[in-house]
């Protein structure tokens, strides 16, 4: 897989694979949650994060992304990869390529999951992530990324 910078042009993929994921798990867009992929560019980039797209043989697979919250801290998230390819590791090297861009530019980062979501959960807590509260089914997160 190749992770590169969210390429403008392929903003509609990264909303439809976004949405399907989501859909897979019972959700619809919602946009009071979701507007951020309606313009990646300015939510992201543009703003001091950063959004990948893996690509395989030339098609989108998975995203990560990184947002600003201030100048100190950061949230990672939009970590999906298409059925079809998990269990590969594609989703553990999206979110290490995000994690790496905050370790570069925060000094705290936070991310949320579905308690049901047990892999990622491990994931997370095997690289330094600790649980800071669960509520309505969703895991909130934090590390201090100074050394």
């Amino acid at each position: 897989m190749i992770i590169k910078t969210f390429p403008p042009s392929m903003a509609d993929e990264v909303k439809d694979l976004v949405l399907g994921v989501l859909k897979e798990h019972g959700f619809e867009y919602d946009p009071t949650k979701d507007f951020d992929l309606d313009d990646i560019d300015v939510q992201y980039l543009q703003s001091g994060g950063n959004f990948y797209v893996g690509l395989v043989d030339g098609m989108m697979i998975g995203t990560s992304a990184v947002r600003r919250i201030d100048d100190k801290k950061c949230e990672i998230k939009r970590i999906y990869v298409k059925k079809e390819f998990r269990g590969r590791g594609f989703g553990r090297d999206l979110f290490l390529k995000a994690l790496g861009f905050a370790r570069q530019n925060y000094s705290i980062a936070v991310l949320k999951t579905d308690a049901k979501l047990t892999d990622a959960i491990t994931l997370y807590l095997k690289n330094g992530f600790s649980v800071v509260k669960e509520e309505d089914g969703i895991v909130y997160f934090e590390i201090s990324l100074l050394m």
